[in-house]
């Protein structure tokens, strides 16, 4: 029998929907996300998954999708841990802006590097601005000094990873089935651990909202498969 680890990207939010850079903004859900989270429910119940680890994100929309997902699967009493390491990518001073305005305002060029390289971060909050995570209660128990001001896909990566090693990864190599629920770039960071990527081959990875992402192991812990359900 095989184990199983699903990626889960939350449904649309509403700033999804606006076309604004999100981040660590705690918005909620639309309607066609609370749609796509139950139709992303719907075809795991089918598969009969036997899901026994649930990681999510200390964000609204991965919450709210993660709850509806779950709701199919009649594992509402399961245990969830929430972990902030799973968050989206924190984009800076851009965390509110619509893409098409800051992309009138720096150029297409700019917001592109901002956007799809690898290891530049966006412009940085500053630490008294009131966006910046140590003033959200959220955040209350992190040390400060983990909390970003703005982050590469790089950095995104590297704030997954050792929750990844240390935690997800044993509950996979003790087979035990796990679903992560979390965002486009902190899923992205592991879809590269798990198949090698390389810096530029994660650039063009791009994983949809709702989707279920199904990775299989062997015995040996070696990747079988992996697709969308």
């Amino acid at each position: 029998m095989s184990t199983k680890l699903i990626l889960l990207r939350h449904g649309e939010s509403i700033w999804n929907l606006q076309n604004r850079f999100t981040g660590w903004t705690d918005v909620d859900l639309t309607e066609n996300g609370k749609n796509e989270a139950k139709k992303a429910g719907e075809l795991l119940f089918k598969e009969n998954l036997n899901i026994k680890a649930i990681y999510v994100s200390y964000l609204r929309r991965a919450i709210k999708t993660s709850k509806i997902c779950l709701k199919q699967l009649n594992l509402e009493q399961c245990e969830v841990v929430n972990d902030w390491r799973l968050n989206e990518r924190h984009y800076g001073n851009l965390q509110g802006l619509n893409k098409s305005e800051v992309a009138k305002r720096f150029g297409e060029e700019q917001v592109l590097l901002w956007r799809r390289s690898y290891d530049i971060q966006p412009p940085p909050l500053s630490l008294d601005d009131k966006r910046h995570p140590k003033h959200d209660i959220l955040y209350k128990d992190i040390e400060e000094n983990l909390l970003p001001c703005s982050e590469s896909l790089k950095d995104t990566i590297k704030r997954v990873m050792p929750l990844w090693l240390n935690e997800i990864l044993r509950q996979l190599k003790n087979r035990k089935n796990v679903l992560i629920v979390a965002h486009g770039n902190s899923l992205r960071g592991i879809v590269k651990i798990l198949k090698g990527l390389s810096s530029e081959e994660v650039l063009r990875l791009n994983i949809p909202t709702g989707a279920p992402y199904l990775f299989e192991f062997s015995d040996e812990f070696e990747l079988i498969s992996d697709h969308y359900l």
